[in-house]
């Protein structure tokens, strides 16, 4: 008979929930963190939106001549490879089933996300206000590849718009250690 007994597999008690000495509950992992479909499904977009920012100024012939619009590309590079490698770094850790909730790599996210999120709301602000500045206020679309400028600040702004959450939810998983 396979029955396993107490002596080989000893049963231990239940642990109580009672005082000082109650178990700490952790939290799930939840859609969006590090190590989640979620995750990854933000990972991607950000890539791609960025890739798609990137693309689009960089196929523009004057784009150099503005600095905003080289911060743009520069920023949007920068996004481009942290996604891409957090990406990878999710795909991995979904296909060996291990948590990213390791303090350090959450840190490590926080602080990255955090710093290209930063760098790709303040390349799409300027390059709106430019963009602006062009198309309403010196009337030189003509002249310009104001449809292409709008486009690239736009990719750029969903870009932001799907790496903020990365970055508060990598956040609050940090401070409610």
């Amino acid at each position: 008979m396979n029955v396993s007994h107490t002596s080989v597999h000893p049963l231990e008690d239940a642990p109580t929930t009672e005082g000082a000495n109650a178990p700490r509950v952790r939290m799930k992992d939840l859609q969006g963190m590090p190590g989640t479909p979620g995750g990854l499904a933000l990972r991607v977009s950000q890539f791609v939106f960025a890739a798609a920012a990137l693309l689009v100024m960089a196929t523009t012939s004057d784009f150099p001549s503005v600095t905003a619009f080289c911060y743009l590309v520069a920023a949007a590079g920068f996004q481009c490879l942290w996604s891409l490698s957090l990406a990878i770094v999710d795909i991995y850790a979904l296909l060996v089933r291990r948590s990213l909730q390791n303090h350090q790599v959450v840190s490590m996210f926080t602080v990255g996300d955090g710093i290209t999120s930063t760098l790709t709301f303040a390349a799409a602000c300027a390059s709106a206000g430019i963009t602006v500045l062009i198309d309403n206020d010196l009337r030189s679309c003509a002249r310009n590849h104001c449809a292409q400028f709008e486009t690239a600040t736009a990719m750029a702004f969903i870009t932001w718009f799907t790496s903020l959450p990365s970055f508060l939810l990598n956040f609050w998983s940090l401070a409610s250690r």
